[in-house]
């Protein structure tokens, strides 16, 4: 049984609108519980009489309160990058309190846009986070994939040391949230046969923390136009009593014109930019390649001369001279457009995508300045969590966080009731 109810499913569970049950809790016939920010809620037991106790309380209704802030929630960000992942975050209705990043082209990037952000630009290793005690709702973090060393055991946090998931969780154990959320990719599920991942969430644990499994998160589901997939690995603060689910992805995949093109996702077409270019020969190859094509629709003999050795080692290597199509999502963005085993061709140009419209296949907003050199910018994008695919794991942190409010506010009103009885 749930421990409370929004104005919205309270209304859907008695058949009638919000208007009336405003009506009601003003007139006392159906009183509601006032939690932060004039948030309203109803408690089960408010509307026994209304429901008669049926199972009806069982049933999963959300609405829009579920996914928005009912008070500030605080996040504290290592290896920040250019900020794709705070961005959507921050999207999401959380507030990040600190922000750090090794780059220093990306930390330019962080406090061009944002200057309200605290920006600390170093080595996570020399930083200190005990001052953030108590003080943060989220650690988060995309910490590279490193080996530990294993000795027919599970690893603890000071075996660790020496790895910037030590540096993490280290900033967990400092911090105490009440989640931490780490973003990898995927091939960490199988780097070292799984120990590598099976030891991270080992020191989690150690650390007081439960893991809500780990995911793989396809972007192209999530409003992104890009066949990305990360990893994301959820832990809640053991006792705390907070649950949390992985958002539930689209039916439908995004096509790189959704990127590109005025529609759905941007208002205008991709403005225009700087970007690489190809070397003369390696144009006319590209030219001989349809949208959606790559090295094999060549002749044999332009095959052999771009590929070199590779084409007698078989596989398919399907990103090499690959253009993309589109009506199709984009293959996952490198650091670079024109590194020839990731080839990212433009569909009806042959050229690489330019700064601007490698941002879009990331869902960065038009506004989103970028500092740097132009390959210094494509490796800021290239390494970013996709906006809206932060954005989707954000909204589901704030519903996590804002059943964890209520629920705690709900405990001291009535233990507080029950004291003054």
């Amino acid at each position: 049984m749930k421990n409370y109810y929004t104005i919205g499913e309270t209304a859907e569970i008695l058949s009638i609108s919000k208007v009336t049950l405003r009506r009601w809790d003003k007139n006392g016939k159906l009183k509601s519980v006032r939690l932060p920010n004039n948030y309203r809620v109803y408690t089960p037991e408010s509307l026994e009489k209304y429901t008669q106790g049926v199972s009806i309380f069982d049933m999963e209704v959300l609405d829009e309160y579920h996914y928005t802030p009912i008070k500030p929630y605080s996040v504290l960000e290592l290896f920040a990058g250019a900020g794709g992942l705070a961005l959507g975050l921050e999207k999401a209705g959380l507030s990040c309190k600190l922000l750090v990043e090794l780059d220093r082209w990306a930390c330019s990037t962080l406090r061009e846009n944002r200057p309200n952000w605290n920006v600390v630009e170093g080595d996570v290793s020399k930083q200190s986070f005990l001052q953030y005690k108590g003080k943060i709702d989220v650690v988060t973090g995309g910490f590279p994939c490193q080996s530990f060393s294993y000795a027919g055991k599970k690893l603890g946090l000071e075996d660790a040391r020496g790895t910037l998931f030590y540096e993490f969780a280290r900033a967990v154990k400092e911090t105490q949230p009440l989640m931490c959320i780490g973003e990898n990719v995927k091939g960490l599920v199988t780097h070292d046969n799984g120990k590598t991942l099976e030891s991270m969430i080992h020191i989690l644990d150690e650390l007081g923390y439960d893991v809500v499994g780990s995911e793989v998160l396809k972007a192209a589901y999530f409003n992104v136009p890009q066949k990305r997939e990360r990893l994301f690995l959820v832990g809640v603060k053991r006792g705390a009593g907070i649950s949390f689910n992985y958002p539930k992805p689209s039916k439908e995949m995004l096509p790189l014109s959704a990127a590109l093109k005025a529609g759905s996702l941007y208002s205008t077409d991709v403005p225009a930019s700087p970007g690489q270019v190809y070397p003369v020969r390696k144009k006319e190859i590209m030219d001989m390649i349809p949208p959606g094509g790559y090295w094999r629709d060549l002749p044999e003999n332009i095959q052999k001369e771009y590929m070199l050795k590779s084409f007698y080692l078989g596989g398919g290597k399907t990103g090499m001279a690959r253009r993309i199509s589109w009506d199709e999502p984009c293959l996952t963005l490198t650091t670079s457009p024109a590194q020839k085993q990731t080839e990212r061709c433009h569909p009806d140009e042959t050229r690489p995508f330019t700064v601007n419209e490698y941002a879009r296949i990331q869902t960065f907003p038009d506004d989103w300045g970028f500092q740097g050199s132009t390959n210094q910018i494509y490796k800021q994008i290239g390494n970013a969590v996709p906006v809206n695919l932060s954005y989707a794991i954000g909204k589901e942190i704030v519903k996590s966080l804002n059943e964890y409010t209520i629920r705690e506010e709900l405990k001291d009103r009535f233990s507080n009731t029950r004291n003054i009885a």
